[in-house]
Order: structure tokens, then sequence, then C-alpha cells
């Protein structure tokens, strides 16, 4: 007698693990993309990265053959920015809609690092070489052309000056005692940004959001694909056991945070973490209440 295999697809969690598996593979569009499965569990993902290459074969109708890049540039500019839409959500910057990428496309509005996501993949389908930047506070993207780098905010679509970048600099150097002799140069902050460290601050935007609004479900949901993506992250680990047990998931809670006591040794908030675990009570099944 014959048995038929049944085969599940994988899970949201574990799609996106294979999508961040390896740095070499990883393709930061279709993992941004993936993000997007915990809100939208029957979401098409294929039929949302087709959006975006409807729009990149659209963008390559409008840029000659023998464009020069900054001829390319500025159709890409003028196409992101003025014919589809693009532009930062002032009105609610801190909707959780603006850090999924089919809200994005469907509103055209978003917030840096969303919009910047999808501008360097239409850069780079027209042959731009683009990358996102980690700058403090605001997510860019840094361009390499032969006239030298240019800097564009995704949120505004405005080409940034050193003079104006500087100028961005200043809370944060202010903050973090960078001024006067321990002024770091401006081209340290303006490093290109590996696809893994711009999903992980995508993820911690909604990490934050989630934990300001007090959502428990949604911040272990985040949580669980921050852990994958950075397994050495121990304070994302203790973050989740501590999600965990505003829950009532006493059982996960004690797991993660042990993880986090018996690897982050020299933690300032030991202390604090041990007396959290000690209150989930001792190892078993969790309470019915």
């Amino acid at each position: 007698m014959s048995h038929r295999l049944s085969l599940e697809p994988p899970t949201a969690l574990e799609y996106f693990s294979a999508l961040v598996a390896d740095d070499a593979s990883l393709s930061l569009l279709e993992a941004a993309a993936s993000l997007c499965q915990d809100e939208h569990p029957d979401i098409d993902l294929q039929a949302l990265l087709g959006e975006v290459d409807t729009l990149a074969d659209q963008l390559r109708r409008r840029v000659p053959a023998d464009a020069v890049p900054l001829q390319r540039l500025r159709r890409l500019n003028r196409y992101f920015f003025q014919e589809l839409g693009f532009a930062g959500n002032v009105n609610d910057y801190y909707d959780p809609g603006n850090s999924l990428l089919s809200t994005v496309l469907r509103t055209r509005r978003g917030i840096p690092i969303t919009l910047a996501v999808l501008y360097i993949e239409l850069a780079n389908e027209i042959g731009l070489n683009a990358c996102g930047v980690s700058f403090p506070g605001h997510f860019l993207v840094k361009l390499h052309m032969p006239e030298g780098e240019v800097v564009i905010d995704p949120f505004s679509g405005q080409s940034l000056s050193r003079e104006q970048l500087d100028e961005l600099l200043v809370p944060y150097r202010r903050s973090h005692g960078l001024e006067g002799d321990f002024e770091m140069p401006l081209g340290l902050f303006l490093q290109a940004a590996e696809p893994r460290d711009v999903l992980a601050r995508m993820l911690r935007n909604l990490k934050e959001i989630h934990r300001s609004a007090g959502d428990w479900a949604r911040l272990v949901a985040v949580l669980d694909r921050l852990v994958v993506l950075l397994p050495q992250n121990w304070e994302e680990r203790r973050d989740r056991g501590l999600a965990h047990a505003e829950l009532g998931n006493r059982e996960a809670a004690r797991k993660d945070l042990g993880a986090y006591l018996l690897h982050a040794r020299e933690a300032v908030d030991r202390a604090a973490i041990s007396v959290r675990l000690s209150e989930l009570g001792p190892e078993g099944p969790d309470r019915l209440h």
C-alpha cells in the first residue's frame, strides 16, 4: 500500500530563516517583503515582488540605452518621486504599515528605510551602483557615480550636501560626546549597510512601535525574526523573553531569559533579569489562567 507524502509549506518564520541563512545569497528585497507575512499571512509574496519587477521594467523603458549615470539618476528620481509619487509619510510616521513593503507600494508612503529598499532595487536595475546607509536617525541611500558619491534622502528625494549631512549629525554627535577632539569624520557614518543590517534596522523599527503600544504578540513575532537574523545578539533573546513573560508564556520566557544570562555574562542588567527569571517560578508547564 502506497503512502502519499505530506509536504507542508514552510511557515513564515521558516521561509524568512531560509532567506537570511547565508549573506552571500541574501536578497534584501525578498527578505524585506517577507516581513509582511506577520501582518498579512495570506499575502502573495511573488505577486508583490512581481509588482516591483513591473516598476523596474517601466523605468528601464524610460532610460535610453546610451544614457550616462547622471542621466539615469535623474530619470530614476523623476520616476520614483514624481511619477510614482513615493514620499515620506509625514502625517503618520509611526504607522506600522510604513515598515511593510506591501503597504508602501499601495500607499506610496513610507519611512526612509522602506522607501530606500525600493529605490535601491530600481537604481540597481538600471545599472546604477546604489546601497543603503544606516545614518544615525535617518536611513539614506548612497550612489557611486563617476563624478563622486551622491547621497539621497529617500524620504524627501533631496540630494544632500556634505554640509547638510554634517548638520544632520549634530544632535547625534552632541548626545554621544563626539564633538571637538572626539569628532568622527563624516565618512564613517556613510558606510554601506549590509542587507542583514538593513533588515535588523527595519525589524527594530517595528519592535519599538509594538513595544511602545504594548502589543506583546506582535512584538514576539518581530523578535522571533530578530533572533533568527542575529542569533548571537542575546539582547534580542532577552527582549523576547520579557515579551513572552508579558503574555504569560512562562516556559518560553524562562528559556530566553536563561539563555541571556548564560551568554551575556558582562551585561549590566544581569541582576534585574535574574530577578525577573525567578519571578517566573520553577520550570514546568504554563498554568492556565
